[in-house]
């Protein structure tokens, strides 16, 4: 077995995602970046310049005036990524798209299209949706509750993965001495029927050098948690401490042990901003500098809603306790995420101003110092099994630049992080397994038979 090594992911979110209102400020940003492919492709060759395993775009579809300045205006993610394909040559190409509001043949054959175009790149973060408003934009009168979003989504996965597999190997014979393009006995219906699906197939694309993109996950729900572990290859999430990673990490993977599945093909990846200075005071204050600088309190009251479904927490005196009546009106977004924060508001009395400075303040990252500081704690919770690699937000360039150029470094001497691409597929660089193409394994129990 190779050694275990850690994973990197960049998060690029243009000129500012949540809890970065004014990061536009920032003059080492194009004011047009999240909507700029040139911006795009120049951040995504330094991090492949730097051998990271993957960039992975973020997307929702519904907005307000309020929303993070990337939300308001950026590019769909697999269009991007698909220009991304052709600029870069062994980075992983990994996007959001949701369960909720597409279907499985079209949503299939444009990941395969991708991953062919990027030559086994592409990877698929599923989400269930969690703004309530984007029912508005997909002509229905509300959204999935949560039981409906998650079997919907464990459906659509199977659907999709049963598209994945309606090619063998071997089914494109394209010879031309033999004027035989297609084995027909290769190709494969699905003729799915199910509770919110009925595909009839076969995709009408073939299968990558990694068999099917890489299925990614996030969800902190208990549903969220069996589905990672049900059906993903890597797993998005976040955590303040250590404590809080191991406590997800060995959850996440002993469900997947309890379902049959092997763990170490489940790669857990926190996201986390990442701050530099020449010392560790210095990169406390220059985290401190852009905290305030990055988001005013009125912007972060007004981006406060999100996962309550966008309620409006202005309406409300905010020296006044936390209104935990608004936990309501999270019961079809992000309610998971609404009911920590409403648990904590009431459990030590806050107000609500009390309750936004205590999420803004919980925005200070564990990984802040010099770039060995950094690299000490970052090796401290991949060895203690807190993460299996973690994806940097971007955040403001400078920053990003002296992690690739000074913590990389002294991950890459230590042996914790490779010099170079050992893989061409995203799924060779986080280690793991081709998937199997299930027509194949039912053809080889035919031939058995």
């Amino acid at each position: 077995m190779s050694k275990r090594q850690l994973k990197l992911g960049l998060v690029p979110t243009g000129v500012g995602g949540p809890g970065d209102s004014n990061r536009w400020l920032d003059t080492d940003i194009p004011l047009d970046a999240s909507v700029n492919i040139d911006w795009y492709v120049d951040v995504v060759r330094q991090a492949e310049a730097a051998k990271f395993d993957l960039v992975f775009i973020v997307d929702s579809q519904f907005i307000t005036a309020h929303s993070p300045p990337h939300y308001l205006n950026r590019l769909e993610p697999l269009t991007l990524l698909s220009a991304l394909a052709t600029a870069t040559s062994r980075i992983g190409l990994v996007g959001t798209l949701t369960t909720s509001y597409n279907d499985p043949f079209n949503l299939a054959r444009r990941f395969a299209s991708l991953d062919l175009i990027s030559k086994g790149r592409a990877g698929w973060n599923v989400v269930t949706s969690g703004d309530a408003g984007t029912a508005g934009n997909f002509s229905q009168p509300e959204h999935f509750d949560y039981d409906t979003r998650y079997r919907r989504a464990v459906e659509f996965l199977e659907v999709t993965r049963g598209l994945w597999s309606s090619w063998e190997e071997g089914a494109l014979v394209r010879d031309r001495a033999t004027g035989q393009f297609l084995d027909p006995e290769k190709l494969h219906r699905l003729d799915h029927q199910g509770e919110f699906f009925q595909v009839v197939g076969p995709l009408n694309i073939q299968r990558s050098p990694q068999g099917e993109p890489v299925i990614f996950q996030a969800g902190d729900s208990d549903q969220g948690r069996d589905l990672g572990a049900t059906i993903a290859d890597a797993i998005f999430t976040h955590a303040a401490t250590i404590e809080q990673g191991q406590a997800f990490y060995a959850d996440l993977k002993g469900r997947a042990t309890r379902l049959g599945r092997n763990p170490d093909h489940i790669v857990i990846l926190p996201g986390f901003t990442v701050t530099v200075g020449d010392t560790d005071a210095q990169a406390h204050e220059i985290a401190r500098h852009y905290r305030q600088l990055d988001q005013s309190f009125d912007q972060a009251l007004a981006e406060f809603g999100r996962p309550f479904g966008w309620h409006d927490f202005r309406q409300y005196d905010p020296d006044a306790p936390f209104p935990a009546e608004a936990l309501d009106h999270a019961k079809s977004s992000f309610y998971t995420q609404a009911k920590k924060v409403t648990d904590l508001a009431v459990a030590e009395g806050l107000t609500l101003r009390q309750t936004v400075e205590r999420a803004r303040a919980g925005r200070v990252s564990p990984f802040t110092g010099s770039a060995e500081t950094v690299a000490n704690e970052i090796q401290r919770w991949f060895e203690g099994r807190a993460l299996d690699g973690l994806n940097v937000h971007l955040g403001h360039p400078a920053q990003f630049t002296r992690f690739v150029r000074e913590v990389v470094p002294i991950l890459q001497d230590r042996g914790l992080f490779r010099r170079d691409y050992e893989a061409d597929t995203l799924r060779g660089h986080l280690g793991l397994p081709v998937p199997q193409n299930r027509n194949r394994q039912q053809h080889g129990r035919r031939d058995a038979a």
